[in-house]
């Protein structure tokens, strides 16, 4: 019988990573929440050299609850990514369902786990036990037989800050500041979107995956808290601008969101090339469905750099959720240069 000295070795043991006669490339995404957890579900079934790059500003519900009473990076988009790379056997679906399971108390009860995802609450737990946010992370992803690693942004909570516009009664424009995640996700068009702390620090383990990545994979997701944070946090987008690695933007499926309100496709190319003019990338992925203006798609990805890559990749049941096995074969073509 082991008994537990409250202290875990400083290495995990080895997780669900593949092995080097079934390697693919090696590939980097980033973004945060849904659409990360999308862009995972598809990758890990072309490739084992997964990393997932976590957007760390969440301030709502669990995670921002969580984050306040403990000091700690939001975890909740991360666990969803640890979750979208759950091995595919009973292990892993068991321990995915685990990860996300929320707790719910009795009608009209007021408990204190009311709400949290369980996921959330073992990995602060991880976080407390080993004192690295990194590590803790690797032990998640080795007990639910993750195909890949994940890793946060940044080492410390980050806050998103911007300014909403909005037209008054009398036709005068109107901006409002606007602070934290939660807000900025329903405020409506946002501008002099910025990440506080300024001068943050990006997680050290993230910047030497872009750099060597074979490819690095952004959005899709909330445009302005999950997909642009990553172009805002100066070191990261030092990393994306400087790596020799080719850069893919996948788009959303619907443009029109409580976040980018009159937003065309074309709209969200200029958003990036505006706050990170640095950053270029080698393909855009989209469904036609999505772009509208195609010939002014394709000409503001060319300002990026970017050929644009059209593909169905709608889900069947959804037209806003992107179908995994479409979304692979995309990804695939794009990875083989079809």
């Amino acid at each position: 019988m082991s008994i537990f000295t409250g202290q875990l070795p400083l290495v995990p043991p080895s997780g669900g990573s593949g092995s080097q006669q079934d390697a693919g490339p090696s590939v980097v995404a980033l973004g945060g929440g849904h659409g990360l957890s999308a862009t995972l579900g598809a990758l890990r079934l072309l490739t084992p050299s997964l990393t997932a790059v976590v957007t760390v500003a969440d301030d709502g519900g669990s995670s921002g609850r969580l984050r306040r009473d403990f000091g700690v990076l939001p975890p909740g988009d991360l666990r969803m990514a640890l979750a979208a790379l759950c091995d595919d056997t009973d292990w892993g679906r068991t321990w995915r369902d685990v990860m996300q399971h929320r707790f719910r108390g009795r009608p009209g009860g007021s408990g204190a786990l009311d709400e949290h995802a369980m996921g959330n609450l073992l990995i602060i737990t991880l976080w407390e036990l080993l004192g690295n946010p990194v590590d803790g992370l690797k032990w998640a992803g080795a007990l639910l037989g993750a195909r890949g690693q994940v890793l946060p942004m940044s080492t410390v909570p980050l806050t998103i800050e911007g300014e909403a516009r909005s037209i008054g009664e009398d036709g005068l424009v109107r901006t409002r500041m606007i602070r934290g995640q939660a807000e900025c996700a329903v405020a409506g068009e946002l501008e002099n979107v910025r990440l506080l702390p300024q001068d943050a620090p990006a997680c050290a383990e993230a910047l030497s995956a872009v750099e060597l990545a074979d490819w690095v994979v952004l959005g899709p997701g909330s445009w302005y808290t999950s997909v642009l944070p990553h172009l805002l946090l100066p070191e990261l987008r030092s990393a994306l601008a400087n790596t020799p690695a080719r850069r893919v933007l996948a788009m959303n499926l619907m443009t029109e969101t409580k976040e980018t309100q009159g937003m065309s496709a074309s709209d969200h190319l200029r958003v990036l090339r505006e706050y990170a003019p640095e950053v270029g990338f080698d393909v855009v992925i989209a469904d036609p469905g999505s772009v509208g203006d195609r010939d002014e798609f394709v000409a503001e990805a060319g300002r990026l750099g970017a050929e644009v890559h059209l593909a169905r990749l709608r889900s069947r049941g959804s037209a806003a959720v992107h179908d995994t096995l479409r979304l692979a074969t995309a990804y695939h073509e794009v990875f083989n240069g079809k």
